[in-house]
């Protein structure tokens, strides 16, 4: 199926929208929900006025190969992707799944220094309380990957937190569940895209109880939620081309947008290589075309 124009608000008949976050319409049915991942693109913590064409499709078709890739290493939340009956623009962009408890931690794993961890480091040497090695460059590789767990924020960034915070959030137990199983989950799939020339820099997961029992929820190792960086360009010591928004960040930043709405428009020359790019990271990670 062919989009050409980007699906930027969804409206289903006969079913409750429960909210509209960044990017996702979600929509409820007695004990289940509809995710909708739109094409909506943010940047700086706004929303564009600028739609990607097919982001949304990449994000769920992301999701679902590797739900179905860590089957058995955790169970989800995943009913079905079945949209019979619903509005055509939701097929390929849209999951059903089962109502989770979520627990109010992003649950983060990083094997490289990048982002907000470069700038901890660069404050404290360390990164959500765990000491680093002195002189790491940013992008450098960590000397094995870390959980650096974060708040959930409504609006604006997450703020990192220390895994002492999270036990007092959730509790022991629970907290080092969580933990183990962000780290596992990160190792096995830095391990499958390593031989296909990239790099898995970090990524958040997000968690939930269904029956007492963790489940891994929402969007899962996807461009928008991970750094993905092509291997052979990986060089440390700055940032690094990455499988993401880059493009869009690029352009806000050389038109000197202030940060503060109203978010701008992207032009042609933008939005295009911004959609092939979360198309290419789809392609070499699954090994098929979107």
């Amino acid at each position: 199926m062919n989009q050409t124009e980007p699906v930027l608000e969804t409206n289903v008949p006969g079913l409750k929208l429960r909210a509209r976050g960044k990017v996702r319409d979600i929509y409820e049915d007695g004990d289940r929900l509809l995710i909708v991942a739109t094409d909506r693109i943010s940047a700086f913590d706004y929303i564009l006025a600028t739609g990607i064409p097919d982001k949304g499709r990449v994000l769920t078709q992301m999701t679902l190969f590797w739900l179905n890739f860590l089957r058995d290493t955790v169970p989800n939340h995943l009913l079905s992707t079945d949209m019979s009956g619903l509005p055509a623009e939701l097929e390929g962009r849209s999951m059903w799944v089962r109502r989770a408890a979520m627990f109010d931690v992003e649950c983060v794993a990083r094997g490289y220094l990048s982002g907000s961890g470069w700038k901890e480091y660069q404050q404290t040497g360390a990164v959500c309380g765990i000491p680093l090695p002195k002189g790491l460059r940013e992008s450098d590789a960590l000397p094995e990957p870390i959980f650096t767990p974060a708040t959930k924020a409504q609006s604006g960034h997450d703020e990192n937190i220390s895994f002492d915070k999270v036990r007092d959030l959730i509790g022991h137990d629970m907290a080092s569940r969580l933990r183990d199983l962000t780290l596992r989950i990160y190792g096995s799939a830095a391990e499958y895209a390593r031989p296909r020339g990239i790099i898995l820099a970090d990524t958040k997961f997000e968690f939930g109880l269904v029956d007492g029992e963790i489940v891994l929820a929402d969007e899962v190792l996807t461009p928008d939620s991970s750094r993905f960086w092509p291997m052979e360009t990986y060089a440390p010591g700055g940032p690094q081309p990455s499988y993401d928004k880059q493009y869009v960040r690029d352009y806000l930043e050389s038109i000197r947008w202030n940060k503060q709405p109203p978010a701008p428009a992207l032009p042609e020359e933008v939005a295009p290589p911004t959609s092939e790019k979360y198309k290419e990271s789809y392609r070499a990670l699954t090994g098929h075309s979107l």
